[in-house]
């Protein structure tokens, strides 16, 4: 029961009919019509002028005393500058509503034996997620459940950044300062743990330079090398990775650390298999507390090596080019890019020869035909070399990259406080937004005579909501503020009060105890607040595949939002239980399942639940 595409055939029919000539029906322009004009559907008439030779007024005038007489689905029209606003008849909507609110899974779309891959959250193994990965992590998990829902096979896949300087910087700290300390013996969430000596490594760092600053040695390179008037702060920002990389003795024992590592030296491999399972441990227990999975990891201890042999073909196709110094390259600057270094003069790779292989080695495990990465917007620049290389390449994969480029998220000043003071840690955003939904249940108080166990839960299931909700609904590309007290507001645009309506409506069904209503068919004359609450369940399909064409969650958050709020004056201005007449009772028993049904599959695909009551 597609009424855009009845709506479209109607009128290549009328257009053929009354002006012979052919249009596709999927050229036909069929929108939603505007709040200030009567009608559920516009169609735009301009495109027939040249066939009709007539005003477009007129044409729309005929095209729709056409469909009236022609299409059962059309009870009236109107015609507006050009522009034919349909109105569906009340029988359409009543056949869609008793069909579908006995479907749970409405809107879920048949498979298209298409495969996609989103890779999102990838953090380092030297410090715990924090609230960037938060909406990383977010963005990706919805985008594949909506991608899901649209009919793809969807895999999901993060690359841990398990080697590197960084790591053994928090090794070096933990072996020079730990004394055998575990995430045991201390009683601290193991990544944390790591990341405290990751911290540690830093605190060391700057200390070590500020000695250094003030002997002969560091007197006489700061003589030398300080700008003018350069305060020692900013001097030291600017100076810190020279400073590392030839003055400092941590950073040589860091390096010395790294090429042990490289070198395979079994007691340095030991070290970092061990630190990095105590990271692991904790970043399931956070991906378990915001109730994430991945279906594959993948880890750059693995995937640095790859991408050498497809430089080699890029050579050998007379894709990049060498140097004379050996180094490779590749010249992007036509497609308004830059040149690009792909192997070190040494024949080392950079990140991006990784990323080369990462994605040809993924092609090969899952066969996808699309990609999508979820990275902060600080990386476009690379993903926009990363898709142009790999289109020079050839790879059958390259016309579906896609880089879901998203912006900062940060908490209003003073909010919270984060471990490094830079920082905010995903476990402290989790727990400070539970507090918050804990003490909002408290003030209510309508789950008094639950258990521990299951007013527990329904505040989880709050909180969740309310975290993911509020970062969700903002459109990726943007920046925002994360406030927690405002997420968990039953008032505002949140998910508690997505939330809220739901469990009004299970609420409504339980005291109306009947799995069926049978009488809903009798309901024949319906109010336009019914027909308008059914044209928003009906258009959810169509919110799915707009969310899952352009990556953007977004989308779905305010479609479920604006379906909420819909509901709720629909509560408050019409009677259910009470209904004047045991048909009209039944309906609107149906039609308050339907928008449940629609509510909680809306917001599972944000992987928000709906608790029975809050």
């Amino acid at each position: 029961m597609d009424i855009i595409a009845i709506i479209q055939s109607g009128v290549a029919a009328a257009v053929q009919a009354l002006y012979g000539q052919e249009t596709a029906a999927a050229d036909v322009v069929v929108t939603t019509t505007r709040k200030e004009f009567a009608g559920d559907f516009t169609v735009v008439v301009f495109p027939y002028t040249k066939a009709a030779r007539k005003k477009p007024e007129q044409i729309g005038q005929e095209i729709g005393e056409y469909l009236r007489e022609q299409r059962l689905e059309i009870a009236d029209f109107n015609v507006i500058q050009g522009f034919l606003n349909l109105s569906v008849s009340a029988d359409f909507w009543r056949h869609f509503l008793l069909d579908m609110y006995k479907q749970p899974d409405f809107g879920r779309q048949p498979r298209l034996g298409r495969k996609v891959m989103v890779e999102y959250c990838s953090p380092n193994t030297n410090k715990p997620l924090h609230l960037g990965h938060i909406r990383n992590i977010l963005l990706g998990w919805s985008t594949a459940q909506i991608l899901d829902a649209a009919g793809f096979d969807v895999v999901k896949v993060q690359v841990i950044n398990d080697r590197g300087i960084a790591i053994c910087k928090s090794m070096l700290a933990w072996v020079r300062f730990g004394e055998g300390a575990t995430p045991e013996s201390t009683g601290i969430k193991p990544d944390h743990f790591v990341g405290d000596y990751y911290v540690r490594f830093e605190q060391a760092f700057r200390e070590e330079y500020k000695q250094w600053q003030a002997g002969e040695a560091g007197q006489a390179v700061l003589a030398a090398e300080a700008k003018a008037g350069e305060e020692a702060p900013d001097f030291f920002k600017r100076y810190k990775d020279t400073y590392f990389n030839k003055y400092s003795q941590l950073g040589a024992d860091a390096r010395e650390m790294l090429r042990r590592w490289e070198n395979g030296d079994a007691e340095t491999v030991a070290l970092w298999k061990r630190m990095n399972n105590w990271v692991y441990a904790g970043f399931d227990e956070t991906f378990g507390k915001l109730r994430v999975s991945f279906d594959k990891l993948y880890y750059e201890s693995e995937t640095y090596v790859l991408g050498k042999d497809m430089v080699d073909k890029g050579l050998a196709d007379g894709v990049f080019y060498r140097k004379d110094d050996g180094s490779v390259w590749a010249d992007l600057t036509d497609a308004k890019l830059d040149q690009k270094a792909l192997l070190r003069s040494d024949g080392t790779s950079l990140y991006i020869t990784q990323d080369l292989g990462t994605a040809h080695h993924r092609y090969e495990d899952f066969g996808v035909e699309r990609m999508v990465y979820v990275v902060a917007d600080e990386q476009n620049y690379h993903f926009q070399v990363l898709f142009e290389l790999l289109k020079r390449l050839g790879e059958p994969y390259a016309a579906g990259l896609f880089h879901l480029s998203y912006g900062m998220v940060e908490l209003p000043e003073g909010k919270m406080k984060s471990r490094e003071g830079t920082v905010v840690d995903a476990d402290d955003l989790i727990a400070e937004v539970v507090a918050e939904a804990r003490l909002n249940s408290q003030e209510r108080d309508t789950t008094a005579d639950l258990s521990e166990e299951e007013r527990q839960a329904i505040i989880s299931d709050i909180a969740l909501a309310a975290i993911k909700y509020f970062i969700i609904k903002v459109h990726p590309k943007k920046r925002m503020i994360f406030d927690p007290k405002e997420s968990v507001d039953l008032q505002g645009q949140t998910g508690p009060y997505v939330q809220n309506a739901y469990v009004r409506i299970r609420s409504v069904l339980r005291k109306a105890d009947a799995a069926a209503f049978p009488l809903a068919a009798e309901y024949t004359d319906l109010l336009q607040d019914e027909k308008d609450l059914i044209q928003q369940v009906y258009a959810f399909p169509a919110v799915i595949t707009e969310a899952a064409r352009d990556y953007d969650p977004s989308t779905l958050a305010v479609y479920g939002y604006q379906l909420a709020k819909a509901f709720h004056k629909f509560y408050h201005d019409h009677s259910i239980l009470n209904a004047d007449t045991p048909a009209k009772r039944d309906f609107r028993l149906a039609l308050s399942q339907a928008v449940s049904h629609v509510l909680r599959h809306s917001m599972k695909l944000l992987g928000i639940d709906m608790p029975e009551r809050m």
